[in-house]
């Protein structure tokens, strides 16, 4: 039978292979992890975000975010949104659009006030694979399958997804 706090890897979990993790593996609540790898945001070839100081969020079947400190942000790129939302674990979000599009879509998203056990990301700022080009160590990030979900694919990542087509009973 399968513990979705991670004690045991669903049936239809793929098997990471040698230097890759399972998102099956990542725990509930989310765990926060110090990232060192070059992290970077890009629109238009444009530099929005650019940090060796990332966190990452890890959350049982969903690809990690990277949070970037807001130092290492060009805060001429973005502009605030009227969009918020809630998380059960860390708390309000607000959003945030590109300035060069100022009707579109929100970009990115941070908590200024992060429920306890998250202060952690306090003044960081994760953005939407898919809606702005985002890099890991030069490998470019596939957006998580959903409108909602910001998670970041990498080779170093498999899972099945939480928003991939066919999840929607997870």
């Amino acid at each position: 039978m399968w513990d979705y706090r991670g004690q045991k890897r669903p049936p239809f979990a793929v098997e990471p292979g040698p230097g890759q993790e399972s998102v099956w593996d990542y725990p509930r609540p989310p765990r926060l992890e110090a990232c060192q790898q070059l992290v970077e945001v890009r629109h238009n070839d444009m530099i929005i975000a650019r940090s060796h100081e990332a966190i990452r969020v890890l959350e049982t079947a969903s690809p990690p975010t990277f949070y970037i400190p807001e130092k290492d942000i060009i805060w001429t790129q973005l502009i605030e949104s009227p969009e918020q939302s809630f998380c059960e674990w860390k708390g309000k979000a607000s959003y945030w659009k590109l300035a060069s599009d100022p009707s579109g879509l929100p970009v990115a998203w941070q908590y200024n006030e992060p429920l306890p056990g998250f202060e952690v990301i306090r003044a960081y700022v994760s953005f939407y694979p898919g809606r702005v080009d985002c890099f890991v160590d030069e490998e470019a990030v596939q957006p998580q399958h959903s409108e909602f979900y910001g998670g970041w694919v990498t080779s170093e990542i498999v899972g099945p997804f939480k928003g991939d087509p066919g999840t929607g009973g997870w």
